[in-house]
């Protein structure tokens, strides 16, 4: 278990699925019902906000099923599909003395069942991708002086940019900053290219 703040040891969340890894077959999508899922409700709540005015003239109506859509989506993909698809998994828990601290637990180990590249894809592509989306929309409702959806447009950004800050603390590890992070990767990226023009020249 990788927590914000101390412990930093492997917890067996997954033993279900351990057995389930020592297949011999090649399969291309282990948890289609998830990677389903995953999608359905984000790709559902950004159809509704798109479509509302067409399909219900209600604003009411359709706010309140553009929350449900984003609050199942949240559940889901925090709950379910981080779990089976990428073996990532995150929380907030308050202790007794009142304090807040985040969990973060990635699945460790070789006798573990692999994360399929499919399922990877799929998982972070919806996962990076939606929240962009509901930026842009946050601009556009901004811009357009559509105040009444604001609400709605923070909403999405909040809920699906909590999953995606959850997930990737668990995915680079809950004690490495991402400002470090992303100095490493960008300091990385640099020193490839410089050595590739002194290759070339």
């Amino acid at each position: 278990m990788l927590t914000g703040d101390t412990n930093d040891e492997d917890v067996s969340l997954f033993d279900a699925e351990e057995d389930a890894g020592n297949r011999s077959q090649k399969i291309v999508n282990r948890h289609p019902v998830a990677s389903f899922f995953h999608l359905f409700f984000r790709v559902s709540a950004t159809l509704v906000y798109l479509l509302c005015e067409l399909i219900s003239g209600s604003f009411i109506a359709s706010m309140v099923t553009i929350i449900l859509l984003l609050s199942c989506d949240f559940w889901t993909v925090k709950n379910i599909t981080g779990r089976l698809m990428v073996g990532l998994r995150w929380w907030n828990q308050v202790d007794d003395d009142g304090k807040s601290r985040w969990v973060f637990e990635s699945r460790k180990g070789t006798g573990k069942q692999q994360v399929l590249d499919s399922e990877s894809r799929i998982f972070w592509l919806g996962l990076i991708v939606c929240p962009a989306i509901w930026g842009i929309f946050a601009f556009s409702t901004l811009f357009s002086f559509k105040i009444k959806w604001m609400p709605v447009v923070i909403m999405g950004l909040v809920l699906q940019g909590a999953n995606l800050y959850g997930y990737v603390r668990c995915k680079v590890g809950a004690k490495t900053s991402l400002k470090n992070m992303a100095t490493n990767y960008f300091g990385r990226q640099f020193l490839k290219q410089a050595l590739s023009k002194e290759e070339e020249s």
